[in-house]
């Protein structure tokens, strides 16, 4: 009974996209059994439909311009990111230009946080859509299956800082460094400009604590609530890959000297973005 709407959704997702955006999607190298699904539970098909609303926002409503993408090496790659807007539009946005703007097209996991499973139906979508719970096992499985993996380090600290700090890094882990040293994986910095401005908001943060959330943010106009973002534009920059040595159980200083490199490159490409920049909308 139920195949039938099924296969007119596929229908009508494959038909929103163009012959050569097919090609792409279905040149995605994944591992995936008989029946469609890779050990972590992506599903070509399945996420299909994320794809066309990643594109419409990607292409239509943020208008994203990309640079350096070129640069993203083949193979394994760690693309570690600044993170901000309160709701994580700059990971899809980044995902987006991977897929439609890279070539060849790759297939991006992000990490998400360990609280998302808990929300209703989104274990299941984030499985079927290629997303994963970071944790370092799972990173490195994928890292070793030459996967690309975003990494955003600030963590739930980058998307809950009050708008005054925009642009302003917060405090980078240190595991993403240990994971590149261990699996011997290049880090492309990438910087987003115009995720800042999407949605101003302040975090309640009782409220985040009741609800066991990083950040509830609460937006000083209508909807008050951050569902629909501001149509800021954004720009995307990848910057050289970054290969490091080193031992990954060596002590914390040695680490954030590392981890601090990556964020000086991080920062230098923020500074270019909202120098060159004419406008947040433009």
């Amino acid at each position: 009974m139920l195949r039938q709407p099924r296969s007119t959704l596929q229908r009508w997702v494959d038909a929103c996209f163009s012959e050569d955006e097919l090609e792409r999607i279905k040149s995605l190298p994944t591992r995936q059994n008989e029946y469609g699904y890779d050990p972590f539970g992506f599903n070509r098909d399945d996420a299909k439909l994320a794809m066309v609303i990643a594109r419409w926002l990607y292409r239509s409503y943020f208008r994203c311009k990309v640079y350096g993408i070129e640069q993203v090496p083949p193979g394994r790659v760690l693309l570690v990111a600044n993170h901000s807007g309160q709701l994580p539009f700059d990971g899809m946005n980044i995902g987006a230009a991977m897929l439609f703007d890279a070539d060849p097209p790759r297939m991006m996991r992000a990490m998400i946080e360990r609280y998302v499973p808990a929300l209703p139906f989104a274990s299941y979508l984030f499985a079927r859509w290629g997303q994963i719970v970071g944790d370092p096992d799972n990173c490195r499985r994928l890292l070793e299956d030459e996967e690309a993996i975003l990494v955003f380090p600030e963590g739930a600290k980058g998307i809950s800082k009050p708008f005054t700090k925009r642009y302003q890094l917060q405090e980078f882990g240190l595991g993403f460094m240990r994971l590149a040293l261990a699996t011997r994986t290049p880090i492309v910095p990438v910087a987003v400009v115009g995720a800042e401005e999407q949605a101003p908001a302040f975090n309640l943060k009782p409220i985040a604590r009741l609800l066991g959330a990083p950040a509830f943010p609460v937006m000083p106009i209508p909807p008050f609530f951050p569902i629909l973002p501001l149509p800021s534009r954004y720009h995307i920059y990848f910057g050289e890959p970054l290969r490091f040595g080193g031992h990954p159980d060596d002590d914390d200083d040695e680490i954030g000297e590392l981890v601090k490199m990556v964020r000086l490159s991080i920062e230098s490409m923020l500074r270019v973005g909202l120098k060159d920049r004419r406008s947040v909308f433009f």
